[in-house]
Order: structure tokens, then sequence, then C-alpha cells
């Protein structure tokens, strides 16, 4: 063979190859498909909206079902043991947990919401119900102009369900589709017998058992105590004895001294499996 030729030959050889394609054998190279786009076979992965250009979002909206928003206050008060962004963290969390499993667009997390029941402890910060709704509507109505037309928030709130489901029949009128997560229906679907409780919602057993699991680092166990109030028929914590609501000295509800890593697993998961199971279901919905 000559030797000078050869390298010349063999550049000619993979011209031609990459010309015509793999089809002609040429040794010593590997056939590559070529990756489908998301218009070929959807969508396969998640996808942060902030971190678009409009030129981006203009196709992205359009190749997606579903976005969506995870909502968790990052100023609310959660006892002694507990930060007064746990609910932020915890809505970070699942979000990152969620959209790893299910292909939406995902909008930076909500952090303000109704949050009447803890205004009596500083730190906390609640909009009003009409402002919270009109605010989740006028966002899901701006992407709604471009493709999206479902949307999810991942919510880790009590209060906010009414006015999430106000919202959601408002948007319903202008054809979005808007559901969420309900935590406390979480809480109906765990083991029997998992929480050992009285009772109670907030900073509680169950809430302190899955920040255990999502920031461990945050959580004071020692400044944990049992604080319920097991009286019916009251409204909204408060720090006076004689006030109307529930009565908490702590701005605790339950009996966070029961948490534990273990029951934060179960939790974590179920929370996530459900989210996911609706979204899943949200995306498959014909409008």
């Amino acid at each position: 063979m000559n030797t000078k030729l050869y390298p010349l030959s063999r550049m000619i050889f993979i011209a031609v190859w990459l010309i015509m394609g793999p089809g002609i054998g040429a040794p010593g190279l590997l056939a590559v498909e070529p990756a489908k786009s998301l218009s070929e076979e959807g969508p396969v992965k998640s996808v942060f909206l902030e971190n678009l250009t409009w030129v981006e979002a203009e196709k992205t909206l359009k190749e997606y079902d579903v976005a969506l928003i995870a909502l968790g206050a990052r100023t609310k008060e959660h006892g002694p043991h507990l930060r007064l962004n746990n609910d932020f963290l915890m809505a970070e969390y699942l979000m990152k947990r969620v959209t790893a499993e299910v292909p939406v667009v995902v909008l930076p997390t909500l952090q303000y919401g109704y949050y009447p029941a803890f205004l009596e402890y500083p730190g906390s910060v609640s909009i009003q119900a009409e402002t919270f709704q009109n605010v989740v509507c006028d966002i899901c109505r701006s992407l709604g102009r471009h493709g999206i037309k479902k949307f999810y928030i991942l919510n880790t709130g009590v209060s906010t369900a009414p006015p999430l489901e106000a919202a959601s029949k408002e948007l319903a009128s202008s054809g979005l589709t808007l559901r969420y997560l309900n935590i406390l229906e979480v809480d109906k679907s765990l083991p029997e017998g998992l929480l050992k409780q009285d009772g109670g919602t907030h900073a509680d057993e169950s809430e302190t058992s899955m920040m255990l699991v999502i920031a461990p680092e945050t959580v004071d166990m020692s400044k944990a105590v049992k604080d319920f109030d097991p009286r019916t028929g009251r409204r909204g914590l408060t720090r006076n004895p004689e006030g109307a609501g529930v009565y908490s000295r702590t701005g605790i509800y339950g009996d966070p001294t029961l948490a534990t890593l273990e029951k934060g697993r179960i939790i974590v998961e179920a929370t996530v499996r459900e989210a996911v199971r609706q979204i899943r279901e949200l995306i498959a919905a014909k409008l």
C-alpha cells in the first residue's frame, strides 16, 4: 500500500460516507441515529421557563401540555422549631422531584398566598384571597395566550385551596384548565396508624417529619412541642387564650415531637406520587 496516498484516500472515503450515509459500511465508524425533536416525539423532560428566551418560549409553550407552578410561602410562621421559609423549601423540593418524572413547563415558585390564619405571629405574610386568586388567574392567562392550556399548582398550603378552586372555575370560562394538589387529601391516603398525634395540620407531626427528609438542617427538634387545641369550629390560630381562633402559644397546631425521618420518607413519597399521578392525568385529559 502506498502510505502517502492512504490518508488522502481515507479522507475521500469518509467524505463520501458523510454524504451518502452509513449504509456503505465505513470501517471503524459508528452509525449514530439522529436525535428526535420534541415535535416528533413530544417533550421528554421538563423545562424551566425562566431560562428561555422569548423566542425559545414561543416554540416551547406549544410543545408542552402542562405548566407547573409550585406554591409555598417564604414568610409564614411554623412554630419555634421550623423556619419561616418552610413551605417554600418544601415546594422547591417537591417541584424538583415531580418535574423529574413528568414533562412540564416549570414556572418560578410562587412565594406569597392566602394565609390569614398565621398573621398574629411575626414574620407571617398573607395576601387577600381575591388578590391571590387574581394572581393565579393572571399568570395562567398570560401563558394561555401562547399555547399552554393546562396548569397545575403544586400547593403546599391548606387555606390556599378555596381561592385555587375559585381560580379553577374562573379559568374554565376562558378555556383553561387548572388543577392543584390538596395536601390534606394526601394525608388521608397514608398508611393507617402512621401519624400518632391527636390532631393538627400545621408544623405538626406530618409536616415536621417531611422536613426531616427535605431539609433536616432547618429543623430544631429540641424546640418542638405539642400544642393542640381540640376545640372544634374555630378558624385560624391565635396567641390569645380567650381569642376566637385555635389557641396556640407556639404557632404549632399538632404534635411535632412525634415526627421521625421514617415517617417523613413515607409522606414525601406519597406526596410526590400523588402529584405525578394528577399531572399525568392532566396531560392525558382532552380539553
